[in-house]
């Protein structure tokens, strides 16, 4: 009798936990969405590629700097090892290096600004989700987001194009209290990472991957084909994002529960249904809602029926990602990463500047699904032995 209670408290903490993250993500995945697609409705392709343009070179120095990458956080602080306040330090001082890179490099303040707003961003994430600290993952979560929106939209209207991230930068400062926290909280302790080298390395060298698969993109796109096929790309990439969302969440709630080897297979199971649904969703709506919404950007319609397809493979990526960083197995997520971007970097160049962006699109889907199936390969060979 005991056990079956203690077994249903689990499970409803669980659920309440999963409809916390889930609740927050929605919202601020919402709220996010619409400020994009209303940016997107105001400008014209060429300027709202420029801007993804530079948000992806960030993105990228972000990667760089976090040698604390969120995944390893979120293992680490789920394993209650106090090691959050060295790996922040690390990447902290990284970022600040490779901001001031930035600014020297393409004179642009805003987007070394932003770069420091993402390491924040993903070292306070990391940390929320790791200890399981939910209802606070979602105050900062919403906060964040609606500065983004009311921010976003007040910079536009006051300095036009060039304060949008600006104010994006801005709109993370709220994650660092949660930063002061941990350092406060543990000491910085260099010895703390010898031990774990092995893990943090190969997570590190993964997420460098994985961040350089989501951004790549943006960096070839740009100068190869140019800023007007980057915005209305950058445009399918907020749809995919929107019809991505739920996968997100459950990769956030599974994370530090397969840490805690804790399977949750009918979650599973449900994530790829819904992520079958948002596909078909992707393929039949999207040329309505693009035709009505931004005439500007016709061409993109296609594109998105095409990078819908997409929407299942990564939620396969994401759950065997999910099972096989918690089991502290980051290799087989290191090679998946690494031939997803080899994928989507050889498809751009081949197809992106023969077919467009229905090539892009392609090639987004086939980096997608070739992550994919290594990692359910591996997972099945696994198994075997």
């Amino acid at each position: 009798m005991y056990k079956d209670w203690n077994d249903f408290k689990e499970k409803l903490i669980g659920l309440r936990g999963l409809a916390t993250i889930g609740s927050a993500d929605i919202i601020g995945g919402g709220i996010s969405a619409i400020f994009w697609f209303y940016l997107a409705s105001l400008i014209n392709p060429e300027r709202y590629g420029e801007i993804h343009y530079f948000l992806g070179i960030a993105g990228m120095a972000s990667y760089i700097s976090l040698i604390g990458a969120q995944n390893t956080i979120i293992v680490y602080s789920a394993k209650n090892v106090k090691i959050q306040s060295t790996l922040n330090f690390i990447s902290l001082i990284v970022g600040i290096i490779s901001s001031l890179t930035i600014i020297l490099v393409f004179y642009r303040i805003d987007a070394g600004l932003v770069l420091i707003g993402y390491i924040i961003n993903s070292l306070a994430i990391g940390n929320l989700l790791g200890r399981r600290l939910y209802s606070n993952y979602t105050k900062y979560v919403l906060v964040q987001k609606i500065l983004t929106l009311v921010l976003g939209i007040g910079f536009f209207y006051i300095f036009g194009v060039n304060g949008i991230i600006y104010a994006l930068a801005v709109s993370y400062i709220f994650y660092t209290i949660r930063i002061y926290k941990v350092f406060k909280e543990s000491k910085i302790d260099f010895s703390l990472l010898r031990k774990r080298t092995g893990f943090i390395t190969n997570n590190y060298v993964m997420s460098l991957i994985g961040g350089f698969s989501g951004q790549i993109d943006k960096i070839i796109i740009a100068p190869l084909i140019g800023f007007t096929l980057l915005g209305n790309y950058s445009l399918a990439l907020q749809v995919v994002a929107v019809l991505m969302m739920f996968s997100g969440i459950i990769f956030k709630y599974l994370l530090p529960q397969d840490s805690i080897k804790n399977q949750n297979i009918r979650l599973r199971k449900i994530a790829i249904l819904v992520s079958a649904c948002m596909s078909i969703l992707g393929i039949i709506l999207s040329p309505h809602i693009i035709s009505a919404l931004f005439p500007n950007y016709l061409h993109v319609a296609d594109a998105i029926q095409i990078m819908s397809l997409g929407v299942i493979s990564g939620t396969v990526t994401i759950l065997y990602t999910s099972k096989f960083l918690g089991s502290e197995k980051s290799k087989f997520v290191l090679i998946g990463s690494l031939l997803s971007l080899i994928t989507i970097v050889i498809g751009i160049v081949l197809l992106g500047t023969t077919y467009g962006i229905t090539g892009i699109a392609v090639a987004f889907v086939l980096s997608s699904c070739v992550n994919a199936v290594f990692l359910t390969t591996m997972n099945k060979v696994i198994k075997l032995k």
